[in-house]
C-alpha cells in the first residue's frame, strides 16, 4: 500500500492495559508525541491534496457551467428510446424524458441510500463517522475503528431539452411484436425473411437491429421507396410458426439534442462516504457500515441500499427516478 493510500487510514488500537516492555515511560512519551507529530503530518498533507482537487474541479465546473456548448460537449454519450403515450391532441409533440444517471465511484468509497431524507442530512451534517470494525479477519487489530467521512451527492439533470428529428428514408420500426419461445437472433431472422419478399411489399434487408431497451426493431432495406410504402400500410400480417400477428410499422426518427438545460440537484436521500481503508473483505466491510450507520445513537438510520467500492478499484452507481 503507498503512502497516498495509507493517508486515508484512521486506525486506531484498542484502549487497555499494554504488556511491560524494556522501553522506559520516558521512552514510550517521545515515541507517542512522534507519532502523534507524524500523523498531524500525513493529515494536513492529505487536506491539502484534497482541497486542490476540489479547486480543480470547481474550476472545470465553473468554466463548463458558464459554455453550454462545452458542457453538451464534455457530456458522455449515451443512445436513448423515448417512449410515450399520445392521449389528445395536445401531447402529440410532447415527450417524457425519464433521467438514468451513471454515477461514478472512487476506490475506497460507499454510496448510502437511507429510506428517510432528514436521515441522510444528518449523517452529512456529522461529517466524520468513526466506524468499528469488530471482525475476526483483522486479527490482532480486532475491535480497532476507521474514520471515514460524509459528503452530498450532486447530480447535474436536464431541465429542458430540444431534439431536432430525422426521418430515414430507407428504414422502419416494427412493434407490436408478440412474445414468443425464441431468441432474439431468431425472431430478427423471421422477419428479415419476411421483409426481404416483395410479396410482402418489402426487398433486400440491409441491417435489422432490435431497439436499445425496447422490444422494437429497426429494418433497414437496401433501395429507395420501400420504407415509404410499408409505413403507409401501418399494420401487416405476418406469419410466424403456426399463427398470423399483427405487426405495426412506423415511420423511424433518428433524433441529436440541439440544446440542453441542466440544473443541479442534490440527492435527498443518499450520502457518499470517502476514505475507507481496504482492510476487510468487500461483504465484511458492508456489513459494518450498514450496522454503525442503522444506528440511531450514531445519528443514522434504516439504509435502503448499499454500495461499497474497495480501494485500487472503480465502481459505476446508477440512479433513476424516485417514485416512491
Amino acid at each position: 500500500m503507498d503512502s497516498e493510500e495509507e493517508s486515508f487510514i484512521r486506525l486506531f488500537p484498542p484502549e487497555g492495559p499494554q504488556d511491560e516492555g524494556s522501553e522506559s515511560p520516558e521512552q514510550l512519551r517521545r515515541e507517542v508525541e512522534r507519532l502523534k507529530i507524524f500523523a498531524i503530518k500525513e493529515e494536513n498533507n492529505r487536506l491539502r491534496q484534497e482541497k486542490q482537487v476540489l479547486k480543480n474541479k470547481l474550476e472545470e465546473l465553473r468554466v463548463l457551467w458558464n459554455d453550454p456548448v462545452r458542457m453538451l460537449s464534455a457530456l458522455p454519450e449515451k443512445k436513448m428510446v423515448f417512449k410515450g403515450l399520445t392521449v389528445n391532441k395536445d401531447d402529440m409533440n410532447k415527450l417524457m424524458l425519464t433521467p438514468l444517471i451513471r454515477y461514478p465511484l472512487p476506490g475506497g468509497s460507499a454510496l448510502i441510500t437511507f429510506e428517510e431524507a432528514k436521515v441522510a442530512q444528518r449523517i452529512i451534517e456529522l461529517r466524520e463517522h468513526t466506524v468499528e470494525l469488530s471482525c475476526g479477519e483483522l486479527k490482532e487489530l480486532d475491535q480497532c475503528r476507521m474514520q471515514v467521512k460524509a459528503v452530498p451527492v450532486d447530480l447535474l439533470l436536464p431541465s429542458a431539452l430540444e431534439i431536432r428529428l430525422t426521418q430515414s428514408s430507407r428504414s422502419i420500426l416494427v412493434s407490436n411484436l408478440p412474445s414468443l419461445d425464441i431468441s432474439k437472433d431468431g425472431l430478427l431472422d423471421k422477419l428479415e425473411l419476411f421483409f426481404s419478399k416483395t410479396k410482402n411489399g418489402g426487398s433486400e434487408v440491409e441491417s435489422r437491429d432490435f431497439l436499445e431497451d425496447s422490444d422494437q426493431v429497426v429494418l433497414t432495406f437496401a433501395q429507395d421507396g420501400v420504407a415509404e410504402q410499408l409505413i403507409e400500410k401501418r399494420f401487416i400480417q405476418m406469419p410466424i410458426g403456426k399463427r398470423t400477428y399483427k405487426v405495426k410499422i412506423s415511420p423511424c426518427m433518428s433524433g441529436d439534442i440541439s440544446n440542453m438545460q441542466l440544473q443541479p440537484s442534490r440527492c435527498p436521500r443518499t450520502v457518499l462516504l470517502l476514505g475507507i481503508p481496504d482492510v476487510l473483505s468487500v461483504e465484511s466491510m458492508r456489513d459494518a457500515l450498514e450496522i454503525h450507520f442503522q444506528k440511531a445513537s450514531r445519528g443514522g438510520g434504516e439504509v435502503d441500499a448499499l454500495a461499497y467500492v474497495p480501494a485500487g478499484r472503480t465502481g459505476m452507481a446508477v440512479f433513476v427516478e424516485d417514485t416512491g
